[in-house]
């Protein structure tokens, strides 16, 4: 039967995983390094996997493919769980970092008051992250420049803490973020916006992602803009 389903363009493929992870079916997974569509009949063609993918290697085409089979995806599900997880890149991973409170005193000495890293999930590239990932649940998202925790000495403690990290380089990453940040936005309870991003001008393509993104969301959430000098100072806050 000629219906609507997946495809993948191997070349543009990372190898990243989002998608097999996305594909609620499990109809993607992956081999030698890319994602296959396993079989035809798994594939729902409704494409949740379509805006996981950080590198629009996946589309949708019409051509003739087994017709949809719940049963088998049933079955096929039931072994996928007690199966190992995909083999995708290990660094694609989604988990949620969960860090100890800093101790009592450590504000009353002179000693900075947090050593450790202050990040609470992985990953933080913004091309990387999962659209739906349980640490989005009730968030205060960080959006920020990467150059930004190198720049300003104390990142880790006055933005990053409690909050959930993105990162990105808009003059060096293919495409625009504002697509991807506004499925995380629309997709999950997100109780706050900041963005820090550098005071050089290429940066001002991560302020307007995000501003697209907060606009195309439909939603309203409290959002700000810090910029650091290329001294590591804060310019605007």
């Amino acid at each position: 039967m000629i219906r609507r389903i997946i495809k993948i363009d191997e070349e543009k493929c990372n190898g990243c995983g989002l998608c097999a992870e996305a594909c609620h079916e499990g109809a993607i997974g992956m081999a030698e390094g890319k994602a296959k569509l396993l079989r035809d009949d798994y594939c729902d063609g409704l494409g949740d996997c379509l805006p996981a993918c950080p590198t629009r290697a996946i589309s949708f085409e019409e051509r003739d493919a087994a017709e949809y089979d719940e049963a088998a995806v049933k079955a096929h599900i039931t072994k996928m769980d007690k199966a190992p997880l995909p083999c995708g890149c290990p660094g694609s991973n989604a988990r949620t970092i969960t860090r100890e409170s800093a101790a009592p005193w450590a504000a009353e000495t002179s000693a900075p008051r947090e050593t450790t890293s202050q990040l609470g999930q992985w990953p933080v590239q913004i091309k990387l992250v999962p659209i739906s990932a349980p640490y989005f649940e009730n968030a205060h998202l960080l959006v920020s420049a990467d150059c930004a925790a190198y720049a300003y000495g104390n990142f880790h403690t006055e933005f990053m803490r409690n909050k959930i990290t993105l990162i990105g380089c808009p003059k060096l990453d293919e495409g625009d973020y504002s697509d991807k940040l506004t499925a995380i936005l629309k997709n999950n309870n997100v109780k706050s916006v900041t963005v820090t991003r550098m005071e050089v001008p290429c940066c001002g393509g991560i302020e307007n992602a995000v501003k697209t993104a907060l606009q195309n969301s439909g939603k309203m959430i409290p959002w700000q803009i810090v910029t650091i000098s290329t001294d590591g100072r804060i310019l605007e806050d």
